[in-house]
């Protein structure tokens, strides 16, 4: 511990003694898509459940790639790519599910939504609101600092997909399956609430089909990630209630009619329940129970999301921004291109709301397969070549029945 606090104050001399662009990346660099490894937002793991997004790997160690100006996709990205134009949230409400508080969390928003040309959404004007588990606005549980990038995603990615939703920050008290059931059932009494996504999940065991009471909240669009380790299922993506969402790799496809084009992201969960029913409106036949995923969006961090987050160990600063980076301070200080299908899950949902409809579980994307792209190439693993990790035409389990094509099938 001497050792690290000494190598600490070392490193902070050092960036404090050179310009500032050694230590984040120039206007230039952070107009553009990263590129790199990537690197776990490291949420607080002591619970049953952990969060599913990843962040693009700084070049200098092993945390985030931070920078000081907008990257990323940003809402042109993604309305433009999902045939969003047009439609309008009306104020509909979507609520954000995970664990833990995010200090910064309404202050990264206004500067994210400020920089993305959004119209301001506060505590003030009654856009945003942040509660406790309960419904409370305080007590709040502790911070923790993958969480907070967690949910600086989450934010920022219903922001971008419905600018003019109202957003509801849920925050259990821990990652454990009770605390955040309970969260789920708060944001489902809540007036206003259309839709509530679920970035996080978990090994299935006995436990889950109890849990799954909590998801079941008929008029309300529960959408949970189906998990970023590949093929291989987890939960709540599995749980019958709730629309299971898959993960995309989205690239611009200058030429074509859509302008877009989208494969398997090979980190996309899915695959063949080994707990849980088969719903009724499910009717693919290799997995005699619930298959995972219902539909997909983006996901892969290197066609991500550009969000901003400034709750950090270090304090913010160049010298903090060099230690997130080594990996010797937690959390970011700025902007980071993420993905995961904790992307794809908040991006969905606020499809949900765009839609305004009222619905029930994973039904209606079903019942209107033909309003979806449909992604026919890539795999997230080795399943002996059947539609359960490999993309083909019509249902499959990485991408379910397809992506976003406006709201048609929400």
């Amino acid at each position: 511990m001497v050792r690290l606090k000494s190598l600490t104050r070392v490193l902070v001399a050092f960036v404090l003694a050179v310009p500032l662009a050694l230590a984040t990346s120039s206007s230039a660099d952070a107009t553009s898509r990263l590129t790199g490894g990537l690197v776990d937002f490291g949420c607080a793991t002591h619970g049953q459940l952990h969060c599913l997004g990843k962040a693009i790997k700084s070049p200098k160690g092993p945390g985030p790639k931070v920078v000081s100006t907008p990257v990323g996709y940003g809402p042109a990205e993604i309305r433009s790519a999902y045939g969003l134009s047009g439609l309008h949230g009306s104020g509909r409400t979507v609520a954000i599910v995970d664990a833990m508080d995010a200090p910064t969390a309404e202050k990264d928003l206004a500067t994210y939504r400020a920089a993305r040309g959004l119209s301001p959404c506060t505590t003030a004007n009654g856009c945003f609101r942040k509660v406790n588990q309960h419904g409370a606005a305080s007590p709040l549980p502790k911070p923790d600092y993958g969480w907070a990038e967690e949910i600086s995603l989450d934010l920022d990615a219903v922001s971008a997909t419905c600018p003019d939703c109202h957003i509801l920050l849920v925050e259990a008290d821990s990652p454990d399956t009770d605390p955040l059931m309970t969260a789920v059932d708060t944001a489902a009494a809540t007036p206003g609430v259309v839709a509530i996504s679920n970035s996080y999940g978990g090994a299935e065991d006995s436990t889950i089909k109890a849990a799954d009471a909590h998801l079941d909240h008929p008029g309300i669009a529960i959408t949970a990630s189906s998990g970023d380790s590949g093929y291989g299922v987890s939960w709540p993506a599995s749980s019958p209630y709730v629309t299971a969402v898959g993960g995309t790799t989205l690239t611009k496809a200058v030429g074509t009619t859509r302008g877009w084009s989208e494969s398997t992201w090979s980190g996309s969960g899915s695959g063949c329940s080994a707990l849980e029913p088969k719903p009724a409106w499910q009717h693919d036949t290799a997995c005699a129970k619930r298959t995972v995923a219902d539909v997909a969006a983006v996901a892969d961090p290197k066609t991500g999301l550009g969000v901003y987050d400034t709750y950090n160990s270090c304090g913010g600063g160049a010298a903090c921004d060099l230690l997130l980076q080594l990996g010797l301070a937690q959390g970011a200080d700025g902007w980071v291109q993420v993905g995961g299908t904790s992307l794809s899950s908040p991006v969905v949902a606020s499809i949900y709301a765009l839609a305004g409809n009222s619905v029930t579980s994973g039904a209606q994307a079903y019942a209107h397969p033909g309003e979806l792209f449909d992604v026919v190439s890539g795999n997230n693993g080795k399943c002996g070549g059947s539609y359960l990790c490999t993309a083909g035409p019509g249902y499959d389990g990485p991408t379910g029945l397809g992506t976003p094509n406006g709201a048609g099938a929400f």
